[in-house]
């Protein structure tokens, strides 16, 4: 699974923190969160890449997908990740992973294990090339009541090997050759990116229990400790 993610700019362009688009060939909204944030939390507006008539939009979205029936945001239970094994069969989200895929850049993202005496360890995963981390998301406008939000979730798989370390689950995650088929612009078969990521795509490392609190802010979050 992933329940909370880090996002830095990488480089500048203009003299602005908004690098982070370059990548994606995308036009950027207005209303982008800030960054750098170490401590992306559900609920927080996100980066999303989206693509509309072949052109691609980076938008702030509310992680945590709204299904159409909930009456408010908060209607049901908070979906911020889609497992692939039933994304198309979920009423929640069959129609958007049809329909409304999207791109959501981070630049890692935290995992925790327990002790035996069941205190809680937080691991800080990232690409071992240090690359930026793009998950394979879903999304849906929700609209009720003059209230409206974007809103989205990141796609899970089970865990490499590696990985099963700290979790038996993952996030999807895409390369940029697979940007357009996931997005749609490439035809069918978005199906057949839903794996996980080989074994020496991400590493790992244990940071302190700062990170646990979801108030927790700065770049020390992200600092290796001993384990």
């Amino acid at each position: 699974m992933c329940g909370r993610f880090v996002l830095l700019p990488k480089m500048q362009v203009d003299d602005k923190d908004d690098a982070v688009l370059e990548p994606f060939e995308a036009r950027a909204a207005n209303d982008l969160p800030d960054l750098p944030n170490y401590n992306i939390c559900p609920t927080d507006q996100i980066h999303a890449v989206i693509s509309s008539e072949g052109v691609r939009h980076i938008i702030s979205m509310r992680w945590g997908f709204i299904p159409h029936w909930y009456k408010t945001p908060d209607g049901g239970p908070l979906l911020i990740n889609a497992r692939s094994e039933t994304i198309a069969k979920k009423p929640a989200f069959s129609s958007a992973a049809r329909q409304r895929r999207c791109l959501i850049p981070a630049t890692g993202f935290y995992e925790w294990t327990k002790d035996a005496d069941g205190k809680r360890l937080p691991w800080y995963i990232h690409r071992a090339d240090h690359k930026p981390i793009v998950f394979a998301g879903v999304w849906q406008r929700w609209e009720r009541d003059g209230e409206s939000h974007s809103t989205c979730a990141i796609v899970t798989t089970g865990a490499n090997r590696k990985m099963q370390a700290i979790h038996h689950r993952q996030p999807v995650t895409l390369e940029p050759e697979a940007y357009a088929l996931w997005l749609g612009e490439a035809g069918h078969g978005a199906a057949t990116l839903m794996t996980a990521a080989p074994e020496d795509a991400l590493v790992f490392h244990r940071v302190g229990a700062e990170v646990n609190s979801n108030r927790a802010a700065g770049p020390d979050l992200i600092e290796p400790v001993e384990a």
